[in-house]
């Protein structure tokens, strides 16, 4: 399940402790720096659009994050999302990436959501796919290296 996250959750999670009474998952979910990196795109998007991150529980355990990346652009959002390596592989993202396609169809003001997943993440891919995305095409990023852009009309 999909938990709106907050600035508070946030600074939980940089302390490695768990927010709201949940637990943890036995491996992080991201490096500090990414977590921090999160709270900060998330204070930003939710200036401008609300909800702007998630928490991905499973079983009263957080698992991983999604997020919006950017404020919305003519009603696109687009997101990314991460679980912990302990917890991969076990149909969280997929059931997370249901619940945020699930919600947006339910907001008149977003028309469709955007992703990109690296060409050698075939688990990503598959999720992303299983969710109704479509590939539209590929760029090269400086950092993350070649990348699939997905699409999903709301």
């Amino acid at each position: 399940m999909i938990v709106e996250s907050t600035a508070a959750d946030y600074a939980a999670l940089l302390t490695n402790c768990a927010p709201r009474g949940y637990q943890l998952a036995d491996s992080a979910i991201a490096p500090p720096e990414v977590i921090e990196m999160l709270a900060n795109v998330a204070a930003t998007v939710r200036e401008h659009f609300t909800p702007a991150s998630w928490l991905i529980v499973e079983d009263d355990e957080i698992v991983g994050l999604c997020s919006i990346t950017r404020p919305p652009v003519e009603g696109v959002i687009d997101i990314g999302y991460g679980v912990a390596p302990s917890r991969q592989g076990r149909g969280a993202a997929t059931r997370a990436i249901r619940d945020i396609v699930a919600w947006a169809s339910t907001q008149p003001e977003v028309a469709g959501i955007t992703a990109e997943t690296s060409i050698s993440n075939p688990a990503s891919q598959r999720v992303l796919a299983a969710n109704g995305f479509s590939r539209i095409g590929e760029r090269l990023d400086e950092e993350d290296g070649q990348l699939i852009c997905w699409h999903c009309p709301t």
